[in-house]
């Protein structure tokens, strides 16, 4: 299965640096949540942010997911750690106060299950911005590094929202986690996720799946951690786009 289709997509230029965001923010379920894409799309895209929150380059690969299709997108991305983020220096932990930063935020603030729990009533308040109020025609998930692991967790057996679900370099990839996906699910690893947790991942995905390793690419180039002034990086981080919107064109 390829990853990009020539059907997809009218990606705009990537902006390196000062981004100017195309969407805005509303309150739902007590959430700030980044709204973007058209008031009349059909199908929504819930976004769970990497650690770091609220960065450019995550506010600008929301916008991209919104518009780049010709499928257009109403894109949520709840503010799930209520603005009290990680700090994106503490990441690659170099010290040992580092260290126990991001375990502690991992263990309170990022834990799965206080993320998850909230997920339905933020879909739930999004679907009233549905044209013509009642709920969109599909939901599909995509999450970074650890929202890729609360989008595989979402997308398990008691799943009853989501339709169609991609991880970006997820982080904690657990190829447990796949057996119980119960939606058609990409995964684009970067060189520093476990070759062998991303081809065991894949191996048990049920569901049609798509996974990808872009080898030249560092853990969060997708999101927060993309240096977006560097050409190459620029290029992999359309490149990723481009697949994750073709794989949701097809499956959501």
């Amino acid at each position: 299965m390829s990853g990009v289709s020539k059907a997809c997509c009218s990606i705009p230029p990537i902006v390196p640096k000062n981004y100017q965001a195309k969407g805005e923010y509303k309150t739902l379920n007590g959430l700030k949540t980044y709204v973007t894409g058209p008031e009349n799309a059909s199908k929504a895209i819930l976004v769970i942010y990497d650690i770091f929150g609220f960065f450019d380059q995550t506010i600008q690969g929301a916008d991209i997911l919104a518009t780049a299709n010709s499928q257009k997108y109403r894109v949520f991305m709840p503010d799930f750690f209520e603005g009290q983020p990680a700090d994106i220096t503490w990441f690659p932990p170099k010290t040992d106060d580092h260290k126990q930063k991001l375990g502690n935020f991992f263990q309170t603030k990022a834990a799965p299950p206080t993320t998850l729990s909230k997920i339905p009533d933020v879909v739930a308040e999004a679907n009233k911005l549905a044209p013509a109020g009642g709920k969109f025609d599909s939901w599909s998930i995509l999450g970074y590094c650890w929202g890729g692991k609360i989008t595989a967790l979402a997308t398990g057996k008691e799943n009853q929202i989501f339709k169609a679900a991609v991880q970006c370099h997820p982080a904690m990839l657990d190829p447990n986690d796949a057996k119980g996906v119960t939606v058609p699910m990409a995964v684009l690893a970067s060189k520093d996720e476990k070759p062998e947790d991303v081809r065991d991942f894949g191996a048990n995905l049920k569901m049609e799946h798509y996974v990808e390793t872009f080898a030249s690419q560092i853990h969060g180039w997708m999101a927060a951690r993309s240096d977006l002034e560097d050409e190459g990086v620029r290029k992999e981080y359309e490149r990723g786009y481009r697949v994750a919107l073709d794989f949701l064109h097809k499956h959501a």
